[in-house]
């Protein structure tokens, strides 16, 4: 178990970081379900709906590379999977 803090900033420190982890937490599901859904749509060919939930996640993983939610060499890994995997289910 972990010892609690009895310092005044300390304590304030803990509530932020939870309340952060928090916050990230929910822009990565989001983040998550965003690709799901562009990947499930390019499983049914529908083009025009693959074009708009990519362009849906891009713009999510974006954003949260911005607020610093995900390191921007790590965002770009995931657009760049992301497209190559849209590119490849497209095809078949």
């Amino acid at each position: 178990m972990r010892p609690v803090a009895n310092i005044k900033s300390q304590i304030k420190r803990n509530r932020q970081n939870e309340k952060r982890r928090q916050r990230n937490r929910a822009v990565r599901s989001e983040i998550n379900t965003r690709t799901r859904s562009a990947e499930t749509a390019a499983q049914t060919g529908d083009t025009e709906a693959t074009a708009e939930a990519a362009r849906m996640a891009v713009k999510r993983i974006d954003k949260a590379a911005r607020k610093g939610v995900l390191h921007p060499n790590a965002a770009a890994r995931k657009k760049s999977r992301l497209m190559k995997r849209l590119a490849r289910l497209q095809a078949e």
